[in-house]
């Protein structure tokens, strides 16, 4: 192992050299220090009390509800510790961790094996070391493997069932328990309240650790670490030392596609704009907030040609059950029609139920039964940042 480049490999270290060679060369190589963004400090901060909460659970060989009072208590100290700020953030992390205690439900201090549990998984030369979030005792031959998200997007199928994550997660549980033949995978994704689910076939797996150990050695030959543009840049830890980061922020472009009959060159054109876009996105974000710190104490600014100011919108949160009583009782519809036209109620889908409800019962009756719902809506008042350019 001495004389390898990495002493150990892990799910980071690969992640991060498929994704930009030159983002792990800064932060494993050359170990610039790291400057993480919000979304990976509240990510962390989530992940240190849902890690506390249910090792407490083991240390008291507890069984019953968890308590929303004791997780919202290691939030704050969580929080306190991650340097985050601002409230609209704090209260996201609040609602995620008071949903998380109600889906969770009652607990058993016997049916969870770990938490946090380091695994050393050999592939090759190589030792792939890792931590899984959670893993729970299901029957005498199944094990579920839990790693919590709090990503704003849920993965898709193909993205769940090619995760190398949740393949070395699989690995790592059957070495650690021999006796567990089946092994369930799921990304609890703390924002949706959905825990996504997967398994691994033997080929899955062997394909895995042909993989890792592919890519291990890659990482220990490569002798140039080019940056990749991808969408995580607006992310990265080190983008202010990327040279690609800071040309795509000053727009410079790499690919033209000059003919558009070419469809590889039109596809390649398309994923660096894209790319492009996102970070171009991000820095037009960062910008906004420190217009609108000013404009919290002025009416308005003028500023380069441009009138800015800010304006508040008002959104309404309709809840389920009451919603769906009803639009049941005005309709004569059926509660699982409706559940299912609705899911949990979006405004748009409301708005076209009510469309169609209005074909029958007519625009006068249509316009009072929005109005009941309405008041049983929650409505929320949200600042919104305006710019028009000055003539």
């Amino acid at each position: 192992m001495s004389g390898l480049r990495n002493q150990h490999l892990s799910y980071s270290r690969l992640s991060r050299f498929e994704a930009c060679p030159l983002s792990y060369q800064l932060h494993y190589l050359d170990k610039r220090t790291a400057e993480p963004g919000i979304p990976l400090s509240f990510g962390k901060a989530l992940h240190a009390v849902l890690e506390r909460l249910l090792q407490e659970v083991i240390d008291t060989e507890y069984a019953g509800p968890l308590s929303e009072e004791r997780a919202l208590q290691l939030y704050r100290e969580a929080w306190a510790a991650s340097g985050l700020s601002g409230l609209d953030l704090f209260q996201q992390g609040l609602g995620i961790l008071r949903d998380f205690v109600r889906q969770q439900g009652r607990v058993d201090s016997r049916d969870i094996l770990a938490v946090e549990k380091e695994f050393r998984l050999p592939v090759g030369p190589f030792t792939v070391l890792g931590f899984i979030d959670r893993v729970d005792w299901v029957d005498d031959e199944t094990v579920h493997v839990m790693d919590y998200k709090s990503n704003y997007q849920l993965f898709t199928r193909e993205e769940l069932d090619s995760s190398l994550q949740l393949s070395l997660y699989a690995l790592a549980a059957r070495r650690v328990w021999p006796w567990a033949k089946k092994v369930r995978l799921s990304m609890w994704m703390l924002r949706h309240g959905v825990r996504q689910e997967t398994t691994r076939t033997e080929e899955q797996l062997e394909a895995a650790l042909a993989y890792v150990e592919t890519l291990g050695q890659q990482m220990e030959k490569a002798e140039s670490f080019p940056a990749r543009l991808n969408p995580n840049c607006v992310h990265c830890d080190h983008r202010r030392d990327c040279p690609a980061y800071a040309q795509a922020l000053e727009g410079q472009r790499d690919v033209v596609c000059e003919d558009t009959s070419d469809l590889e060159s039109v596809a390649r054109e398309r994923q660096e704009v894209a790319h492009l876009a996102k970070i171009l996105g991000a820095r037009k974000a960062e910008l906004e907030d420190v217009l609108r710190a000013h404009l919290a104490e002025k009416d308005e600014l003028v500023l380069a040609g441009t009138r800015y100011r800010m304006f508040n919108t008002t959104s309404l949160d309709y809840p389920l059950e009451p919603t769906v009583a009803v639009l049941a009782r005005a309709t004569g519809l059926p509660r699982e029609e409706l559940v299912q036209r609705l899911a949990s109620v979006d405004k748009k889908a409301l708005d076209a139920l009510l469309k169609d409800a209005g074909k029958r019962l007519g625009t006068a009756r249509v316009a009072l039964l929005k109005a009941e719902l309405d008041s049983l809506a929650a409505k929320h008042h949200s600042p919104r940042f305006w710019a028009k350019e000055v003539a």
